[in-house]
């Protein structure tokens, strides 16, 4: 694409960028490839803050034909108002973002808005996992003979240069060859039938046929999709053979394969969720699990493995997930629908008009809350709390350890047991938990109801979630360094409903209370606790004591591990033991 287009000039919009490395390295970021994903270095993914060459924000997937469309349409009056080349605009999607929803709105208006916009598909048969859907069938059924190709290039120029090649002859060369080919093959090719020209598939990994391709390609008008087909991991024998574990292998042994990856007694909450989901689907044969194209990131595979006909994969479409759970749950199934935090993003509309208004007894499990370390601003789950605390009907909440996570799974299926189901929402963080041995018997928790971890004096600490384990750490540090000096600390599990009880324990207690959480400041779980108290004082005239909020600031937090961006954001075991020594001289 760069040897043939006249980048930055031209447009290339990459969709998600899991595949642009090779492109970041051509476009003078070689010598600094090495710091990619690292703190303070180049971002795991393409964008315009960082290079010219990068076109718009990637990360979730499916926003490229709209994106690119938005910038083939823009061009158009910019090049006629002075008089200019028209650049050229390409969208490189997959056909795993294919299945999103917005890849076919998007489609739905490159076919009927002026434009000269090339979309390539690169279709692998995969995502993370293999692509699903009937897309996916559809685009390994989908062959168009080269003779067939290379007599369409040669008219479509013969055309073109007598002129007679305008929107309204394009469009009736379009439907005559749409019509032929499915007298000839029987079936009809979708994306011509949407008025745009298709042009493949072809051999993605054949550099000079592709650069033929599109130089053919380059001066053509109108939309157009050129499908080429790709193997992920292609060159490199385990990832030819395993690709989904080799997604993301970690560090690894290049020559041999083997993975290097460090060894943890502890357990990640992704496979405390699998595990827990299974275990409690053998007991009830009305629970199911929704995945939107993440079964193995989110480990619902192990209940895919043993129950396969109670797990649905519906690909790239969020949005689509929560609607087809809050089908499923209408008519009395117990869906758990897993969706990483910061995905669920896309599908806020659906969690509030299908789900939350019905009260239906949906469980959202939203896996990768809080920072997530490497992937970025585009990865980071902190604004979950934020928009599920202001919809009506949903319990939220949030475990310290696995065992609440396996409890917190546990206790809305015996509420939709005993007929009380509602909309349930569990929020937990990427990586490992604290606890070696958490497969302990299920124990129901009590809704909006909070457990006090310690006891102690002028100070109390209200946290939620896995970050209150930093809390446990910087408070016996603290109390190590001032052993005069005792904290309290409460879990407080629940966000929506708050569990009061504790807030006006703290209230009546203690002078100053800190609230910790792994989220956004505003509008997230401070602030909650922060309008209660003001309520409160403003119905009895009590006195409001000091209160101060740890979480995530005003702005948008780049790639790096976890614990640097734990410390940048004020929220490790240090800059929370800094915050109450700061708090206790006060």
């Amino acid at each position: 694409m760069h040897y043939v287009f006249n980048t930055p000039e031209d447009r290339i919009v990459w969709d998600v960028g899991h595949q642009a490395y090779g492109h970041k390295i051509l476009t003078g970021r070689k010598d600094r490839f090495s710091t990619n994903r690292k703190l303070g270095g180049l971002r795991p993914f393409p964008s315009p803050l960082e290079s010219e060459y990068d076109t718009f924000t990637c990360g979730h997937a499916s926003n490229s034909i709209s994106a690119a469309l938005g910038m083939s349409v823009a061009d158009k009056f910019s090049s006629k108002s002075v008089n200019k080349r028209p650049r050229n605009v390409i969208a490189l999607i997959g056909d795993g973002a294919m299945s999103g929803g917005l890849a076919f709105e998007g489609l739905n208006n490159v076919s009927v808005t002026p434009n000269n916009l090339l979309i390539i598909l690169n279709d692998n048969n995969m995502s993370i996992d293999k692509s699903v859907g009937a897309m996916k069938e559809y685009l390994k059924q989908l062959n168009t003979n080269k003779t067939y190709n290379n007599i369409k290039f040669k008219v479509s120029s013969w055309l073109r240069n007598r002129g007679h090649l305008g929107e309204s002859g394009r469009n009736r060369i379009l439907r005559f060859s749409n019509a032929l080919k499915s007298a000839i093959s029987g079936h009809q090719n979708i994306f011509e039938g949407l008025n745009i020209r298709y042009f493949g598939p072809f051999d993605g990994h054949n550099v000079k046929e592709l650069v033929r391709i599109l130089t053919q390609l380059k001066n053509m008008e109108g939309p157009r999709l050129l499908h080429i087909h790709t193997q992920k991991g292609h060159g490199y024998e385990p990832a030819e053979i395993d690709p989904s574990l080799w997604h993301a292998p970690g560090y690894f042994d290049a020559d041999t394969g083997e993975l290097r990856g460090k060894k943890s007694k502890l357990t990640k909450y992704q496979d405390v969720f699998g595990e827990t989901l299974l275990e409690l689907a053998r007991s009830e044969e009305r629970i199911v699990g929704i995945t939107p194209a993440m079964p193995s990131g989110c480990s619902m595979n192990i209940m895919q493995r043993e129950i396969p006909e109670r797990v649905f994969d519906v690909g790239i479409a969020e949005g689509h997930a929560v609607t087809f759970s809050a089908g499923l749950a209408k008519e009395g199934m117990l869906p758990f629908c897993n969706i990483y935090s910061s995905f669920a993003q896309r599908a806020i509309d659906n969690i509030i008009h299908d789900v939350a208004i019905l009260s239906l007894p949906v469980v959202m499990c939203f896996d990768r809350a809080g920072l997530v370390g490497e992937d970025g601003a585009t990865h980071h789950g902190v604004y979950d709390m934020v928009f599920m605390r202001a919809i009506p009907n949903f319990v939220i909440c949030a475990p310290m350890d696995e065992i609440e996570l396996r409890n917190m799974m546990y206790t809305p299926m015996q509420l939709f047991l005993r007929g009380n189901g509602t909309s349930w929402a569990i929020r937990y963080p990427r990586g490992c938990g604290v606890v070696e041995d958490w497969r302990k018997p299920f124990e129901e928790i009590e809704i909006g109801k909070g457990r006090k971890i310690k006891d102690g004096e002028r100070i109390a600490v209200l946290s939620i979630g896995n970050i209150g384990n930093n809390v446990s750490a910087s408070i016996k540090e603290y109390e190590a360094e001032c052993p005069f000096c005792k904290v309290a600390h409460y879990d407080m599990r629940f966000l929506k409903p708050l569990d009061t009880t504790i807030i006006d324990e703290a209230m009546d207690r203690y002078e100053t209370i800190l609230t910790v959480e792994d989220g956004c400041k505003s509008g997230g779980f401070g602030s909650a606790v922060l309008e209660y108290m003001s309520a409160r004082c403003s119905e009895t005239g009590k006195k409001m004591p000091q209160v101060k909020i740890l979480g995530i600031d005003d702005m948008f937090i780049e790639h790096g591990t976890v614990a640097e961006l734990q410390r940048i954001c004020g929220i490790d075991v240090i800059s929370i033991k800094e915050t109450l020594f700061a708090m206790s001289t006060k």
